[in-house]
């Protein structure tokens, strides 16, 4: 039984794959293809690094080729043009969990292997035979129902444990923040005094983010938090917050660590945000394609880690590493 692997075992799989470089490089230089959710985001950037990093390390060429926009309809394409250059192996975030299963089906039927880092398909668990989305090799992510956790209980520490809040979301049927947002809702379930509204969706659109925030506070002169559960909902909800006066009275906790954040959470626009690792995400996405590819088993599933950021942490030099590229 294939499982989940974190911390040392990861770096443990990077040490094995790295180990039979100089023979497997010997025999065939490999490709090894990176589609993020779309090109634009600090965070697939960042992913993009760590991915670059590890194919130097194995002599594999990596190519990334995305979309601008995180949606099925403009990834699908993409995949499709990737899919016919037939690259060794394939590492995609799927901007939905159900509409991608068929695009990238395509790729397995085409005998290209199949790894998804940040999102997943189907319900992420891969290789059960059974279903028709198991087929990808592996899933590897953070652990988006703990992070939403980590928000629920850094958002109710902000509003002293008292109040009304909400959380702002893309829109239903991407996993990454599906499981935030039920990890969230979950965790605020220790936390009686709390109330939490009916989620804001926002189509990844920050002005319409913004907005919402103030109609929801129009309804709710009480309110007392928003959760960011992705970067532009956060961003949206923060700028919502400045825009309406509201600074001091609705605090802000975020999913996501961009450059642009650290002013926020420097004037105390935004409470704090749970940093993921990407770059992380990016190299175990490449050195895990490599390690299949020379022959060596892998685990279905890589957790990777998070980094809260508030004002008091923001400077230290093992937190500020963790900020975005961009």
């Amino acid at each position: 039984m294939k499982k989940s692997l974190t911390g040392l075992a990861a770096l443990a799989l990077s040490t094995l794959a790295l180990s039979g470089v100089s023979s497997a490089q010997a025999q065939k230089k490999y490709t090894i293809a990176l589609v993020p959710g779309l090109t634009t985001d600090a965070f697939y950037i960042t992913m993009r690094k760590g991915a670059e990093a590890a194919a130097k390390a194995v002599g594999a060429d990596l190519v990334f080729q995305g979309a601008p926009d995180f949606n099925p309809v403009t990834q699908t394409p993409v995949l499709d043009a990737v899919i016919a250059r037939h690259p060794d192996a394939i590492l995609v975030a799927p901007t939905d969990k159900t509409q991608m299963v068929q695009p990238l089906k395509k790729a397995a039927d085409a005998g290209i292997p199949v790894i998804t880092v940040d999102t997943f398909i189907g319900t992420g668990t891969y290789q059960t035979g059974s279903g028709n989305a198991d087929f990808p090799l592996a899933y590897i992510a953070s652990d988006n129902l703990l992070g939403g956790k980590m928000a629920a209980r850094a958002l109710a520490k902000a509003i002293g444990d008292k109040g009304k809040v909400y959380v702002a979301n893309v829109k239903p049927g991407i996993s990454t923040t599906d499981q935030r947002e039920e990890g969230f809702t979950a965790e605020m379930k220790n936390h009686p005094g709390i109330q939490v509204l009916q989620t804001q969706y926002n189509d990844d659109d920050a002005n319409k983010a913004a907005s919402q925030v103030q109609s929801v506070y129009a309804r709710n002169p009480d309110l007392s938090g928003v959760f960011g559960a992705n970067l532009f909902s956060a961003l949206g909800a923060a700028n919502g917050v400045k825009q309406g006066g509201l600074s001091g009275k609705v605090k802000v906790v975020g999913f996501d660590a961009p450059t642009s954040v650290v002013g926020d959470i420097k004037s105390g626009l935004i409470d704090a945000v749970i940093a993921q690792h990407p770059a992380e995400i990016g190299y175990y996405g490449v050195i895990s394609a490599y390690a299949h590819l020379t022959g060596q088993s892998i685990p279905v599933m890589i957790g990777t880690g998070f980094t809260e950021m508030d004002k008091s942490n923001i400077d230290q030099p093992d937190v500020a590493k963790f900020v975005y590229k961009d």
